[in-house]
């Protein structure tokens, strides 16, 4: 069996390598997060609640039915549900803002379900 003489450029090209995916990643995240901000005004809109929890278990199960590896399901479904979670924050913290420019506005809006206003 031959063995595989390792060079330094090889590290460096695939740490350059993994340096372009970590870019392409942010881009992704980033506009996915633009969908879920989108997605908040939407149910904003229609008095739907933020934390839904059947569509949460779609996603997990569509990116878990995606997943070819060498991630396992559970590393993917951990880092699903911090990216959902952190969509879902940013969903708060939009309609928060929504709700305090409405409050200073005078357009009082009913607190939402589950406040403790």
């Amino acid at each position: 069996m031959a063995e595989r003489i390792v060079v330094r450029g090889d590290l460096e090209d695939l740490r350059r390598r993994i340096d372009m995916l970590d870019e392409h990643l942010v881009r992704l995240l980033n506009a996915r997060a633009a969908c879920a901000l989108e997605i908040g005004r939407i149910k904003r809109e229609l008095g739907v609640d933020i934390y839904q929890p059947a569509r949460e278990t779609e996603v997990l199960s569509n990116v878990n039915r995606l997943n070819t590896g060498p991630l396992g399901p559970q590393a993917i479904r951990r880092l699903f549900e911090r990216i959902i979670d952190e969509a879902r924050h940013l969903e708060r913290v939009a309609d928060e803002d929504f709700r305090a420019e409405q409050e200073e506005a005078g357009e009082l809006l009913p607190p939402k379900e589950g406040s403790s206003a």
